[in-house]
């Protein structure tokens, strides 16, 4: 079964950065969306970013300017690169992958803003 594996997370002060990846084990064929969702304790599952096939990006109002979102559709990869992160941004980050019959979800990577 197709996993897919997250790495990147971790502590950063405020206003710093991290980078997030997000693989598939295994080749996804026809991948129509890409995205990077998050949760906060206590609260629910929130969509942060996502980039279609076409390369069309959407984002949470919340990190508008902050984040940017990409993929490489060859290794099936999507990337989410953040800046100025606050302790608002604390949270368990998941990707997703959909095609047009089935989603797949990472295992999610801890992301801590924290001085």
């Amino acid at each position: 079964q197709v996993q897919l594996v997250e790495s990147g997370g971790g502590l950063v002060q405020p206003g710093g950065s991290l980078r997030l990846s997000c693989a598939a084990s295994d080749i996804i064929f026809n991948i129509r969306t890409m995205g990077w969702h998050r949760q906060a304790p206590g609260k629910g599952r929130e969509l942060v970013a996502i980039i279609s096939s076409d390369g069309s990006t959407n984002y949470a109002d919340s990190v508008k300017g902050r984040f940017t979102i990409s993929r490489d559709n060859a290794k099936n990869t999507v990337y989410l690169q953040m800046n100025s992160l606050k302790p608002e941004d604390t949270a368990v980050y998941y990707c997703r992958f959909a095609t047009l019959f089935r989603e797949y979800w990472g295992q999610g990577t801890q992301v801590t803003v924290s001085s």
